[in-house]
């Protein structure tokens, strides 16, 4: 977080002002402070409103205001005592630029490039072939010893309540609430685990099944069968790959098309990235 995030926030939780009534239409042109015949306008504050970290952004926008404003000024102040804009200042609004109207750019672009066709395209792609998914809901008891856990076993088979087991052995974090681990697909359980779930009737009970956690009971609450998301379920999902997609192509296409020219530089020492040095001869 940059120094003068700090400073604004020391600066807003000071005022409790109400928020300036204008009597003008408000626009992005509307001056709000004028610094030495600098003027700081409405556009400069919501500019700098949002690029405030999330934190900040859910001040009162009273506070915010006010704060914003003051900042601005004194940012003003403090900027008019040289003449002089170091290279490195020039060279970081440069970059600040270039970065800002490139995401311009892709934000124009991405707006149009995809259409209901092709989220269909790719979601019939994905997802028409795609075979129901089986899901398990089971609990375990998690102890140390394969012996404990063949001793919980006859337990069970004796009518013992599996989640009362549960809470009183296992070490596991599921423990207190009763070996319960919820809803889960293939690949979500280490391997052993998953293999003796699969195995498993409803309502069935496992042989000790060893992981590197340590000797498992585990018990096949329900499953069911999953399928396939809808293409609302999906459609952010599919409309961010088909957006990544097409805009990697239009970069390529756009960087193959322009005049780029790479002197040569012959062997270069790479660590000049971090001669910061440079930046003030």
């Amino acid at each position: 977080m940059s120094k003068h995030h700090n400073f604004l926030l020391a600066v807003a939780t000071t005022i409790c002002g109400a928020f300036p009534a204008f009597a003008q239409e408000m626009t992005a042109d509307t001056v709000v402070a004028n610094v030495n015949g600098t003027e700081i306008t409405v556009g400069h504050m919501i500019t700098a409103r949002a690029q405030l970290p999330q934190q900040y952004q859910q001040l009162p926008d009273d506070v915010l205001f006010e704060g914003i404003r003051e900042q601005l000024v004194q940012q003003t102040v403090l900027s008019q005592q040289t003449a002089d804009v170091p290279k490195s200042v020039e060279l970081s609004l440069e970059n600040e630029r270039r970065a800002a109207m490139a995401g311009v750019a892709i934000n124009e672009f991405i707006a149009d490039a995809v259409t209901d066709e092709m989220l269909q395209s790719l979601y019939e792609e994905k997802y028409a072939s795609v075979e129901p998914e089986k899901e398990f809901n089971a609990s375990h008891i998690l102890v140390e010893t394969e012996e404990e856990a063949l001793a919980l076993v006859t337990e069970l088979e004796g009518g013992a309540d599996f989640a009362e087991l549960a809470k009183e052995k296992s070490t596991g974090p599921s423990g207190p609430g009763g070996g319960s681990l919820g809803w889960f697909g293939p690949g979500m359980m280490v391997k052993p685990f998953e293999d003796a779930v699969i195995g498993l009737e409803d309502g069935a009970i496992s042989a000790p099944v060893q992981t590197q956690f340590g000797w498992h009971v585990i018990k096949l609450d329900e499953s069911r069968l999953k399928d396939a998301p809808t293409l609302d379920d999906v459609r952010e999902e599919l409309t961010a790959e088909l957006q990544q997609v097409a805009l990697e192509t239009h970069i390529t296409e756009l960087t193959e098309a322009a005049e780029v020219t790479l002197p040569d530089l012959g062997e270069i020492d790479a660590s000049i990235l971090r001669n910061a040095d440079l930046l003030s001869e």
